[in-house]
């Protein structure tokens, strides 16, 4: 009984999976790189993300770059994790967002500096923020669920700063 009421709980705090971006290495696949190829910018990336890929969840597992690329489904992670690579193989300076919702539920976002900072919400391309928690505020302005903590990681997955949503 004490395995099955962990089991749900675990299904139930849960949220998209985890991958280390600077641990992915590029495929020999012509047309994939091609594609990224062609993702110069952070809106063309999420325009693209837009036009090709599909939400999934995933919850106990990620995708790497490559895996969203070719299925064309993932989760917030997979789209937070191709965006980045592909902005980082551009010569961006990227980021990760990861937000604890205050009903348990895990949100990743996609961030990156433009003079100021951009960032791509699952499959939306967002401009102009001038700090990681204006970026969080926005993109929970219209959710059914507030924000509680949020972590921002750099493309090596180092933790650079974690805020919670009573300070």
């Amino acid at each position: 009984m004490k395995i099955i009421i962990l089991f749900l709980i675990l299904i139930l705090l849960s949220g998209c999976g985890i991958f280390n971006p600077n641990n992915f290495v590029l495929p020999n696949d012509v047309e994939f790189i091609n594609t990224i190829e062609t993702l110069n910018i952070p809106q063309k990336i999420g325009n693209y993300m837009r036009e090709n890929f599909t939400y999934e969840a995933h919850r106990f597992f990620s995708l790497t770059p490559y895996e969203l690329w070719s299925t064309q489904k993932g989760d917030c992670n997979d789209f937070s994790t191709f965006g980045t690579f592909v902005a980082h193989y551009h010569g961006y300076e990227t980021y990760q967002i990861r937000i604890i919702q205050d009903d348990g539920i895990i949100h990743w976002l996609g961030v990156y500096k433009e003079n100021i900072y951009s960032f791509t919400d699952c499959q939306n391309y967002f401009p102009d923020y001038e700090t990681f928690r204006e970026i969080v505020e926005r993109n929970y302005l219209d959710k059914f669920a507030d924000w509680a903590s949020y972590q921002v990681y750099d493309y090596d997955m180092n933790l650079i700063e974690k805020i919670y949503a009573s300070l």
